[in-house]
């Protein structure tokens, strides 16, 4: 089993940069295949990123060219870099891992991910 532990929310106006981070233990190559998601309200969380274990990436649409997500073995590590954001972009984050990748570069919460962190805030606001 693997946990996963995000930070890095916080509050930035529009036009900001946060950098959110999630540390998978005890070791990174355990979590597999990883993405970032946000919630919906009413609705399954959406996927923001994602990226397999050879550092291929995914992307949804709305954060295409604003946001990059990386993956760090030697830290154990998981990023979100997010420039440029929106007010929309406020969400609570959470990483998420599919440790047999089973749908790599999934952008859908799906029970391939079977595990989740416990989510970090990001609120973009003037």
């Amino acid at each position: 089993q693997v946990q996963l532990m995000e930070s890095g929310g916080g509050s930035v106006q529009p036009g900001g940069s946060l950098t959110l981070s999630c540390v998978a233990s005890p070791n990174i190559k355990d979590a597999g295949c990883m993405g970032w998601f946000r919630q919906v309200p009413n609705k399954q969380r959406q996927g923001v990123a994602a990226i397999d274990t050879a550092g291929v990436t995914n992307y949804a649409d709305s954060v295409k060219g604003r946001f990059t997500i990386s993956r760090d073995n030697a830290r154990n590590t998981l990023y979100l870099q997010m420039n440029s954001l929106k007010p929309e972009d406020t969400n609570i984050y959470y990483c998420a891992a599919d440790s047999g990748c089973r749908v790599p570069r999934s952008l859908i919460s799906g029970i391939w991910y079977e595990n989740w962190g416990q989510g970090t805030q990001v609120t973009v606001s003037s």
